[in-house]
């Protein structure tokens, strides 16, 4: 698939989120999938790690359910850091890091989605956030200073870039000496069929863009960054799949059966992931 259709088609689709408070594919919230629907955003994010008092600390309409981690809760954030959250959405992830960070430091949201920035700078004025800035921009083309940033969250993401190396090299080049990444993400264990990777309703689902894992870990690796450390990994959860909205929406396009679908999901974790850029 093309770069640029491809970020055409994120780009539509969430800002249709944006716009409607939907969800990408419409999940039925099991491990492994970004993009949520039918269940409450508040049910779905309790189940990939987010506690009931962070649900309610920020401003309602924040928190999408799009997401398959809490990168913020593994960051180890400290009072005065400069935080920045590629592919900030509605400012969920932003929010909470904002008041780990204290008045002292500072967050950076940056979402290539004008509606998305629309909607997340609403939030920060309802929610009176002071220490919160979102900008407008691609992850591969970060609208950042070097060396001016010391923790790098991201929450799903980066399996969406057409060019993830770009990415973890942009991160690099903003990270201080010494500075921090914690990525929560889609990989997978094994290639998709083709019919998977050209599809956009899988693309928008967060599935076919995504790298096999041996080769994610080796982007972080090749930018530059040391101490990686795999923090977590889990499967997606095959179980229920039958009635699962993305599994449907892909079986009646791509015109596969269940057996079929349940091998693809099989192959799908849910990572997290931490590195250093070097002092």
């Amino acid at each position: 698939m093309d770069k640029r259709k491809i970020k055409k088609v994120v780009r539509e689709k969430y800002g249709e989120i944006a716009r409607t408070g939907g969800s990408c594919c419409g999940s039925s919230g099991q491990n492994g999938c970004c993009c949520r629907g039918s269940q409450e955003a508040t049910v779905i994010s309790q189940k990939i790690g987010y506690r009931p008092e962070d649900l309610i600390a920020v401003p309602e309409g924040a928190n999408l359910g799009l997401g398959c981690g809490n990168p913020v809760a593994l960051a180890d954030l400290k009072p005065g850091e400069t935080v920045l959250d590629l592919g900030a959405g509605a400012g969920f992830d932003c929010f909470l890091a904002a008041s780990r960070v204290g008045q002292t430091g500072k967050v950076i949201g940056v979402d290539m989605t004008p509606e998305m920035l629309e909607r997340a700078r609403e939030n920060a004025r309802k929610g009176n956030y002071h220490n919160v800035e979102f900008r407008l921009g691609e992850i591969e083309n970060l609208p950042v200073a070097d060396n001016s940033i010391d923790v790098i969250i991201s929450n799903c993401v980066i399996n969406l870039s057409p060019d993830k190396p770009r990415v973890f090299s942009e991160a690099y080049r903003v990270l201080k000496p010494g500075g921090r990444l914690m990525i929560s993400d889609i990989v997978l264990t094994e290639e998709l069929p083709e019919y998977i990777r050209e599809s956009v309703t899988a693309y928008a689902g967060c599935i076919a863009g995504a790298s096999l894992k041996t080769e994610y870990l080796k982007y972080i690796e090749s930018a530059g960054f040391e101490n990686l450390t795999l923090v977590d990994e889990t499967p997606f959860m095959i179980e229920g799949i039958e009635n699962d909205p993305l599994a449907i929406t892909l079986m009646n396009n791509l015109e596969i059966d269940i057996e079929q679908t349940k091998k693809i999901a099989s192959s799908i974790l849910s990572l997290k992931v931490s590195a250093k850029k070097q002092s």
